[in-house]
């Protein structure tokens, strides 16, 4: 039977790829040693959502390992080896904020961890498809010299611009401000391409936008939608940093995210790279957010507002998908803002009642 190995497998996209693949038959390989709740603390944990992979699917299995230990990651590859069809990279350190206080640590994990799942790839697994979540971040702040306008409730591209539709690949990585966390990622995005056009592995990079959903472990430092809704759950303060509170994030829902996974597992490249996320589908402001939050929970939001931003966020940033469908015809979105976080309203909701 194909394998799948997934890392960050209790994390967002990674649980949620666990159950794809699932249900589809493969035996997925988990590796997550819950370094989420370092990061984070006890927010971040993703204890819970193992448990509930475990106990959902027999065909499972759960690896406590760091992605950085190149022993125990060839040593999963070489137990599996010619059986693993797909390696998807979900792991990594994912906050702007937390990379600054230790740039070592985010650096070994998001660029030297990624570069030891390549050279498994390579030697030991090297017919498998590897897809990497990368993120927006690797465009650093190049999206906010922009000529954006400011409305009422956000900030928006003039329907003429060549990006209003979205921003597509052909934006610049170089010469920008990224953030630490950007800086490794743009590593390890750029690791992933040379494997896939150097080595002629079948690699994607998938520059995602705000990726959501119920089984993200929201924390302050990270997890937009998901910590919003459990602010307004629980009468927790939501800080927001700078733009009037009308900076813009599309939103791609992770089922819709993996099914894209899926579409290139199906018919894969090599190191190509597609930019991922709601596009003009399902974005949000954060004063919209906060509006959409407060509607859904009938409660009301307690929020401190900052005038500086974060270091090389973004003001605006919707994805342009349409290299992705152009490749993938059969794929499109499922999730809208209002219905994603419907869906997480609903799993915080029971989570809080155990």
């Amino acid at each position: 039977m194909a394998v799948a190995i997934i890392t960050g497998s209790c994390g967002l996209i990674g649980s949620e790829a666990v159950k794809f693949f699932c249900e589809k038959g493969f035996d997925v390989v988990g590796v997550d040693n819950n370094m989420r709740k370092s990061f984070f603390g006890e927010d971040g944990s993703i204890v819970w959502n193992r448990r509930r992979l475990q106990a959902q699917f027999k065909n499972y299995r759960h690896y406590d390992i760091d992605i950085r230990d190149d022993r125990g990651i060839f040593g999963i590859l070489n137990r599996y080896g010619s059986d693993i069809a797909l390696i998807v990279h979900a792991a990594a350190q994912p906050s702007h904020d937390w990379a600054a206080k230790a740039p070592m640590i985010d650096f070994s994990v998001n660029a030297q961890g990624t570069v030891i799942l390549l050279e498994g790839l390579r030697k030991l697994a090297s017919k498998a498809v590897f897809i990497f979540t990368s993120t927006n971040k690797v465009y650093g702040d190049l999206p906010n010299s922009l000529p954006l306008v400011e409305l009422e409730t956000r900030y928006e591209l003039p329907p003429e611009h060549r990006y209003y539709k979205g921003i597509d690949e052909s934006m610049s990585i170089d010469n920008s401000l990224h953030s630490v966390f950007g800086a490794s990622k743009v590593a390890a995005d750029v690791m992933v391409q040379e494997y896939g056009k150097y080595f002629g592995l079948k690699t994607g990079i998938f520059r995602g936008g705000c990726l959501t959903g119920p089984a993200h472990s929201g924390a302050e430092l990270h997890g937009f939608l998901s910590y919003l809704v459990k602010c307004c759950i629980t009468h927790r303060k939501y800080t927001i940093y700078g733009y009037k509170k009308k900076q813009v994030r599309d939103n791609i829902h992770s089922h819709d995210l993996v099914n894209a996974f899926y579409h290139f597992f199906q018919a894969p490249r090599c190191g190509e790279a597609y930019n991922m996320g709601g596009s003009r589908f399902a974005n949000v402001s954060m004063i919209e957010a906060i509006e959409l939050c407060e509607k859904i929970s009938g409660e009301k939001l307690s929020c401190e507002y900052i005038k500086k931003n974060r270091i090389g966020d973004h003001i605006w940033w919707i994805s342009d998908v349409s290299k992705f469908k152009s490749h993938y015809p059969e794929w499109d979105f499922t999730y809208d803002i209002e219905k994603t976080i419907k869906e997480i309203f609903a799993l915080q909701k029971e989570l809080l009642k155990k």
